[in-house]
């Protein structure tokens, strides 16, 4: 990028990447640093407001939709703060050694930028697709072109499981995120899901069924939001002399029609399940599917997320790693589930502002499963979950479609 693009902010959640950069240095400093090295001196006082994103136990957060009119304080400085607490979380380690007390907190901030990590690609391509140049981020090479066939006959599958009682949610030593615990039991009737997530090839046959002028496949919030926001086709999609091309981190390309669908939001994907005469998949049915056994582990290698470089979904590769017989179960894209965002039965948040981390936006959101292009691979386990709201389209979120067994 160019010092220019580090300030943009084309809509209130697309933070800028000057302030994802910071805000992931803040949560070191706050949550590490000032509690636990004794005598550090934080970098500037006045980024405590600045960079806090929304704990409101410690302060009052700067504005949100305000973030991309901060000029000040430069690039340079941010990466000047980044090096400062950088250089002291060494000094800490060095003197701390295992302490527990530090070592959660390390994990935990590691986790954070992790997620950022994300967070600054999804925006960064909400912010250049608002440029009229459409600039690309990375040099990609187009893919070549497959034009749909609309003669083909279609390689849909299902890949059927058992119901009864499943246990669901997080245990161990190793990481999780407190909304993926505790571990509980849910029941399942059985159930079978799609083998692959839904193509572009198939969801253009949705658009071009007029499902976008249907209101009886849509939720009624969906449907205010299709005519509010005039959608007719995923974010990003547009026509070029009849053809479907969409903005990617690599400019426009034409839509290929074997990759997974991308940016829909949940209203656009509960529509599509509708008019296939499926349901989307509730989160323990996804879980149940693809944390059964050991499977998942070896397929995170083959699969596509950040580290791969393409910042896309791909079509699936003919060699592809199988998930208890599902295709692209992690990476690629977000899988809408069915299930609205809320606790775990015996949820208890973490004491003080951490406990404001999660559980505090357990409403009004739906869950997403399964990692994404641009998700770090070993950010990803089948208990992790992931929210948005039902009519956000910028993340990298996809379908799955599943059908009941009874």
């Amino acid at each position: 990028m160019e010092t220019e693009d580090y300030g943009i902010q084309c809509f209130p959640d697309a933070s800028p990447p000057k302030w994802h950069l910071a805000h992931t240095t803040w949560f070191f400093e706050t949550f590490l640093l000032l509690p636990h090295l004794k005598n550090y001196r934080a970098f500037n006082s006045r980024f405590h407001e600045l960079f806090n994103s929304y704990y409101r136990s410690l302060g009052h957060p700067y504005a949100r939709s305000q973030r991309g009119l901060l000029s000040r304080p430069t690039v340079g400085e941010v990466y000047a703060y980044r090096r400062h607490v950088d250089t002291a979380v060494e000094d800490l380690l060095a003197l701390s050694g295992n302490d527990p007390a530090v070592t959660e907190i390390l994990e935990w901030g590691l986790q954070h930028e992790q997620q950022h990590q994300e967070l600054l690609v999804m925006d960064i391509q909400y912010n250049f697709a608002f440029n009229p140049l459409r600039p690309a981020y990375a040099g990609f090479r187009a893919p070549a072109r497959k034009p749909l066939d609309r003669e083909r006959p279609e390689s849909f599958a299902w890949i059927d499981f058992a119901g009864g009682p499943r246990p669901i949610g997080a245990e161990g030593e190793a990481f999780s995120f407190d909304n993926e615990r505790p571990r509980h039991i849910a029941y399942l009737q059985p159930y079978a899901l799609g083998q692959k997530p839904v193509t572009c090839g198939e969801y253009l046959r949705f658009i071009e069924d007029k499902g976008y002028g249907r209101p009886e496949l849509w939720l009624a919030d969906g449907w205010d939001q299709v005519l509010n926001q005039a959608w007719e086709a995923p974010l990003y999609w547009e026509r070029q002399n009849g053809e479907w091309w969409h903005y990617t981190l690599g400019g426009m390309q034409t839509v290929d029609p074997d990759a997974p669908v991308c940016h829909v939001s949940f209203y656009e994907a509960d529509a599509y399940a509708r008019w296939a005469g499926k349901r989307l998949p509730t989160e323990t049915e996804w879980e149940n599917a693809v944390g059964a056994g050991s499977s998942w582990r070896h397929a995170v290698s083959g699969s596509n997320f950040l580290e791969s470089g393409r910042l896309q979904p791909a079509p699936a590769a003919a060699d592809a790693p199988l998930v208890n017989g599902l295709s692209q179960a992690l990476g690629d894209v977000w899988e809408w589930t069915q299930s609205a965002y809320g606790p775990y039965p015996g949820f208890t948040p973490p004491r003080g502002a951490l406990g404001e981390y999660n559980g505090k936006f357990m409403n009004n959101q739906r869950v997403l499963r399964g990692g994404s292009c641009a998700t770090p691979a070993s950010h990803l386990r089948p208990t992790y979950r992931n929210f948005f709201r039902p009519e956000d389209r910028w993340p990298f979120t996809g379908i799955r479609l599943c059908a009941d067994r009874t």
